[in-house]
């Protein structure tokens, strides 16, 4: 199956694995964009990667993303990005904010792209957009819906996972699909690794998927068209990263390969506070040079890290 054979009138958005992602035109906008205008959503440093591959290929009109809070000394990506592009950006810090920055501002912008905002979107904001607001998801939807579908992936174990383009609604992750596209994950992929691999599939499927949505060539479909079950992920909170030695090893070594961005695997090691970055599930007690024991019991198979 070649990829580009997502949702269209009447049929079922088909499932692609491993999506070739081709680089960006560099000659101009993509057919069929024409002279659409785009408002880009996002604050975190997925947006900002996704925004700088996004711009060759769609006008957007402007970007809102988060403003730099007071004492802040970090970057704040899509911010730095959007002046680097010379792209108008505007700031909302909150869901009241957002709600009067677009009551007071006239976008000529007909529909939007969301990813890696981290603010909630009223119904208000969704209706300004005649052709809605896209959001790029990291996930098989309705698979890990919320705000870390990525770790919880890495976490749960699962053997695939992928990215949904919604249309967003009011409800958390709840609209109808454009388009998925499902994606294989190693027994040791990393959240930083998977990250990198979901976003360059997020870029092709919207490179693939808007241009048809635009000119009204695609009928968005329920969740269920992708016969996941629903679920739910969250917030990570850096006390996730503290090592509890009474769960499986197989659990340990995926929280290891879950938290590898952050808040990081943390554990006292012989009176030390480490940081730990890799492990695998040992055999027995003699299969490594260090082996802990975990919850799994000394005698069990895969017993420790």
């Amino acid at each position: 199956m070649k990829y580009g054979e997502s949702a269209s009138q009447g049929s079922k958005p088909k499932i692609v694995k491993r999506p070739a992602v081709r680089p960006a035109s560099l000659g101009g906008r993509l057919a069929g964009v024409g002279d659409v205008k785009l408002i880009f959503f996002g604050s975190g440093p997925v947006a900002a990667t996704s925004l700088r591959l996004l711009a060759p290929d769609f006008d957007f009109e402007a970007v809102i993303t988060k403003p730099k809070p007071p004492r802040h000394r970090g970057d704040m990506p899509v911010l730095e990005l959007a002046r680097e592009l010379k792209l108008p950006v505007y700031t909302a810090a909150n869901k009241i904010e957002l709600d009067e920055l677009l009551g007071r501002h006239k976008f000529e912008a007909k529909a939007a792209i969301l990813v890696d905002f981290g603010i909630i979107v009223s119904q208000k904001v969704i209706d300004y957009f005649p052709l809605g607001i896209v959001n790029s998801h990291f996930s098989i939807l309705p698979q890990w819906r919320g705000a870390d579908p990525i770790t919880f992936a890495v976490l749960s174990g699962q053997k695939t996972t992928g990215v949904s383009l919604m249309l967003l609604v009011e409800k958390m992750d709840e609209g109808p699909l454009l388009a998925y596209a499902e994606h294989d994950m190693p027994d040791s992929i990393t959240t930083p690794h998977l990250t990198d691999e979901l976003i360059k599939i997020s870029y092709a499927l919207l490179r693939e998927t808007l241009p048809k949505y635009l000119a009204s060539q695609l009928q968005p479909l329920l969740q269920a068209v992708t016969k996941r079950k629903v679920s739910y992920s969250r917030k990570l909170k850096k006390e996730d990263g503290l090592i509890d030695w009474s769960k499986s090893a197989r659990q340990l070594e995926r929280e290891v390969r879950a938290y590898a961005g952050w808040p990081k695997s943390q554990a006292k090691i012989f009176g030390h506070d480490v940081i730990i970055t890799k492990t695998r599930v040992a055999k027995d007690k003699n299969d490594g040079d260090l082996v802990l024991e975990c919850g799994d019991g000394p005698d069990a198979k895969g017993s420790g890290l």
